[in-house]
């Protein structure tokens, strides 16, 4: 598996790709388990009160959380791709210009 990593605005958000031969977790939602590559990451979004008090450059924000929705692909490219994709709009939707987000990639391991 790897743990693909964005940071921005002095926070963190980290999400797993599975590989193929990889078993992903198997919860309601989860894509056909045939897919080679299986994305599943946090999704969250702002509000006004309530929720998960966070700082986001320098500034307290208000964080809901939504069921993670994992997601299929046939190839690791496509799976990395969205993975980014998924995180750029993550911090997006919190207030954070998508173009700040700096990716890393670590290999994890499956327990």
């Amino acid at each position: 598996m790897l743990l693909v990593r964005g940071e921005a605005g002095g926070t963190t958000l980290t999400g797993t790709l599975y590989e193929r031969g990889e078993r992903s977790p198997t919860f309601k939602g989860a894509p056909d388990e045939d897919a080679p590559y299986v994305w599943v990451c946090d999704e969250f979004y702002q509000v006004e009160s309530g929720g998960t008090s966070q700082m986001v450059s320098g500034k307290e924000v208000h964080v809901a959380f939504e069921t993670p929705m994992p997601r299929g692909f046939d190839t690791r490219d496509q799976a990395l791709d969205a993975a980014e994709e998924h995180i750029r709009t993550q911090f997006a939707r919190i207030g954070v210009d998508e173009n700040e987000v700096e990716f890393s990639m670590e290999k994890g391991e499956l327990q």
